[in-house]
This record gives structure tokens, sequence and C-alpha cells, in this order.
């Protein structure tokens, strides 16, 4: 079961400029990757997924539940850009809060946020301040948070910012070990450096709307024949940028 998106339209303050307009969307099978420039609206379309934000016009829904719905709301994780460390709190405590406010019990948010931290590969700092954490530990704890209540639909927000390149290959190796029939992982980034093949999915979207969803070898295909592999995303992303500017102006 997926989220998805029919008809959506949203825009800030009941006068502003949509930032997303008759959007048709359904978040593909297992780790997707969500391109687009800064300003696409892939945020707000994550925020949407998550129930942050309420469309102004059409649904988000999973299944028969709609996104206004609390039982909605807990099959679906929201990780923001930045994990901030809760004051006099350990890794294991920082993970469940996040699942008591989620609605666990607490006896069961403290179980289920060891058994978390173990799927990020940070259950050998359970009991460390949350606040003498690296950048790179913090943000699994993010990932930890937002597995904690078991979430069916986990969705990033340009969740590698900062990362150096080998911090962004542990962290897709991570996310990739993540994402399975079970859960579907949705990350956003205007970085095409951040497209790795192991990706199930690639969806673009600019000025939004989704101008390419699909396979990611079906993607790095519209780069052309003799880009270098090194260059394969970027050349790929230009072309479908290209094409989607084309069509505009017809």
């Amino acid at each position: 079961m997926s989220i998805s998106f029919e008809s959506c339209s949203f825009g800030y303050g009941r006068a502003g400029t949509p930032i997303l307009s008759d959007l048709t969307y359904t978040v593909p099978m297992g780790f997707t990757v969500l391109l687009g420039p800064n300003g696409a609206g892939k945020s707000t379309l994550l925020k949407l997924a998550g129930g942050l934000h309420q469309p102004r016009s059409g649904t988000v829904r999973m299944g028969d539940l709609t996104s206004r719905e609390s039982a909605y709301l807990k099959q679906v994780a929201w990780m923001p850009q930045t994990i901030i460390p809760m004051t006099g709190l350990s890794a294991r405590e920082q993970v469940a809060y996040t699942g008591w406010l989620k609605g666990m019990k607490r006896p069961q948010a403290w179980d289920a946020a060891l058994s978390a931290l173990d799927r990020v590969n940070m259950a050998d700092r359970a009991d460390v301040a949350a606040k003498k954490l690296s950048g790179g530990q913090l943000r699994r704890v993010g990932v930890a948070s937002a597995l904690v209540h078991g979430a069916r639909v986990l969705l990033l927000d340009e969740p590698t910012a900062g990362m150096d390149p080998t911090q962004r290959r542990v962290f897709r190796d991570l996310i990739t070990g993540l994402a399975t029939d079970e859960v579907r992982v949705l990350m956003s980034t205007h970085d095409v450096s951040d497209l790795a093949e192991e990706a199930d999915q690639v969806t673009v979207l600019q000025q939004g709307r989704i101008t390419f969803t699909g396979a990611t070898q079906a993607f790095l295909a519209r780069a052309p024949e003799d880009t270098p592999a090194a260059r394969r995303a970027e050349a790929a992303y230009t072309s479908v940028s290209a094409l989607a500017t084309a069509q505009e102006s017809w």
C-alpha cells in the first residue's frame, strides 16, 4: 500500500501562488529518489505526503485512509533535513519519545526504540547523549525515529545536505537496506550526485509538476549514448529538464 496524490494543488495562504497544481502521483515501490531544483516543490510534496500540510484541492490517501486521518499519519514518517538533539536525552530516549508522540505506549516505545536503532546500526550508541553524537550519527537517529512506530512510507527531505561523499555513500547504503516490500522510501534532493544506481525509481519534479517518473535505468537511458558512466545521472537530468522546458514553450 502506498501514498497517492489525486489531483492535488497547494499554495501558502488562500491567495498564494500554487506551488503544486493538479498533481497526480503514487509513491513507487522500494527506494525512490525525488529530484528537482530548489523551489521545485519537493519539500511541499513531502509535507503533503506526511500530513503536515493539507492540499488546497484534491486528496492525499493511502488505500481508504486520507492524510487528514490519524490512522494515515501512523503509517507515514517524515524526516526533516535538520535533526535536533534533545537536551538531556540519550539516543534511545529521543527515539522512544518520538514513538510516544506517535501514540505508542511508553514501554512499547522504549523497546521499539532499541530495535529501530539496531536497524540503522546505532544500537551500540543507544545510551550516548544525543548531543554528543556526530552529524552522521544524528541523521541515523532521525531515521530510527521515523521507523520506530512501524511506518509503511519513509519521507526524507534533503537528508544528505552537508554530508561529504563518503557520508553520502554510507547513508544511501543504509536507506537502500531499509527499502523493502514493507517500507517505501521517498528521498528528495536537488543534487544529482545523490542518485545511485541502486535506487529503484526516480521522480523528477520541476516547477510544481512531475516531468519524469520511472525506473532508474529508464531515467539514466535519457542520457546521450556517449555519456561517461560517471556523468550519466547529470546528463539524464539535463535531458529531462530540457524536454520539459521545450514542452512548456509549445
